[in-house]
């Protein structure tokens, strides 16, 4: 009897020990698989300016004209440094800078805004590939939105210029929300209109105040920055960094699934 305990003892190690690898690399496989069903993304989220259209340039020289109308410059480095803000908060920042008097304000906004449309309905351009990268999205039946600190004014110019109308299963605004980007609610927004969790939604930005909003909304977020400041380690806090919208590709889709 003790013998054959022995016997049975033994053999248990040994199936144990031969079985233990095999059960290891299924529950590994299992664990794996649910992780990716868990992460598994069905909505994609785009900023406009800077990201589908070159209208960069246009902002600057809309805002630059606006300040110096009131007496003050801006250097290159102190613009870049207040991108992706709503219209209404980079006037108040560079009025407080400049410490302009806060009343003239609202007047200096609608002077921006104005000039913003009509130089970027007649010079901006759209940036090569997005037609690539929207072709991507909804060949994978991703559901696709906007999510922008422009007003809804302009938002319609880039849609006619672009002839994205087709895109978009919504558009979002900052419009008259209380905060715009940096604040998420934007991200937050375009992800409820979309009937989406936010942890499935990968947000596209450019801007570094995007990028946080992004990321407050706890989405995986995609940087596609300007050249001049591509290798700035504030990027860090993205998800992927891509040179142009063009290069994403399903081997970037699943590293954004394996990220945590």
């Amino acid at each position: 009897m003790i013998l054959w305990t022995a016997k049975l003892y033994c053999l248990h190690r040994h199936y144990q020990k031969a079985l233990l690898p095999v059960i290891s690399k299924e529950f590994g496989n299992y664990f794996r698989l649910m992780k990716v069903c868990s992460m598994q993304y069905n909505a994609v989220i785009f900023d406009m300016d800077g990201l589908l259209i070159d209208s960069e340039p246009q902002w600057q020289e809309a805002g630059r004209e606006t300040l110096e109308q009131y007496g003050y410059k801006l250097t290159d480095e102190q613009y870049h440094t207040s991108t992706g803000l709503r219209t209404e908060e980079w006037i108040e920042h560079w009025f407080r800078y400049f410490r302009a008097d806060l009343r003239l304000a609202p007047a200096a906004v609608d002077v921006v805004v104005q000039k913003a449309i009509e130089k970027v309905g007649a010079k901006s351009l759209p940036f090569p590939g997005i037609e690539d990268v929207f072709a991507f999205f909804k060949e994978r039946d991703f559901r696709i939105g906007l999510a922008t600190s422009s007003p809804m004014a302009l938002v319609d110019v880039v849609i006619e210029k672009l002839k994205l109308h087709h895109i978009f299963d919504t558009l979002a605004s900052v419009g008259d929300l209380p905060f715009g980007k940096p604040h998420p609610q934007v991200y937050l927004n375009c992800a409820q209109q979309l009937g989406c969790s936010p942890l499935h939604c990968i947000a596209f930005e450019d801007s570094f105040h995007g990028m946080i909003a992004a990321k407050a909304a706890r989405m995986k977020c995609v940087v596609v920055p300007a050249v001049s400041g591509f290798e700035h380690p504030k990027w860090n806090a993205a998800d992927l960094k891509l040179k142009k919208l063009s290069d994403f590709s399903e081997e970037y889709l699943h590293k954004l699934s394996d990220k945590v």
